[in-house]
């Protein structure tokens, strides 16, 4: 007996809750605009609260479904102090992450443009270097060529 208590309560909560929910959930009938040449025994059955069967196809009889207008889920301000200091730091946040992304983007930027003159300057040095040491190759070998040519002459090289 006391099985079928508990199940029967149980049933009555759970159908309970399913109406509320559903209560909760749906939206007021909003009455429509009569058109002109519209059958308006549909729109009255359709205005009924109790009528929980809406016409099969209003825009075939040339009613526009109604749309609800869209809601903001945030208020526009509130008076609390807490709350306007929550949203000032959440604002001071975003402009101060934006800044600093603008800020990192602008360092990278910066950064690359001295890695490529750093990298330009250092190639132009390593042919500069180069360059240099061949001129002095091509120097040491006319002065061994000029020694080369007294010695032959007969001249006596010093050392």
């Amino acid at each position: 007996m006391t099985q079928i208590r508990t199940l029967l309560i149980g049933t009555a909560m759970t159908a309970f809750a399913a109406t509320a929910a559903v209560a909760q959930t749906s939206q007021p009938v909003q009455p429509i605009q009569p058109a002109a040449g519209v059958n308006t025994q549909a729109q009255l059955q359709a205005q009924t609260p109790g009528a929980d069967v809406a016409p099969a196809a209003p825009a075939a009889q040339g009613v526009q479904p109604v749309t609800p207008p869209p809601t903001r889920l945030t208020a526009p301000g509130s008076a609390d102090p807490l709350v306007q200091k929550r949203e000032a730091n959440a604002k001071a946040s975003a402009e101060y992450r934006a800044s600093k992304k603008a800020s990192k983007a602008e360092l990278k930027q910066q950064q690359k443009a001295a890695k490529s003159e750093y990298t330009e300057q250092v190639r132009d040095a390593k042919i500069n270097m180069k360059a240099d040491k061949q001129a002095a190759s091509n120097e040491m070998k006319m002065n061994m060529q000029g020694q080369a040519g007294a010695q032959t002459d007969g001249g006596e090289v010093k050392h």
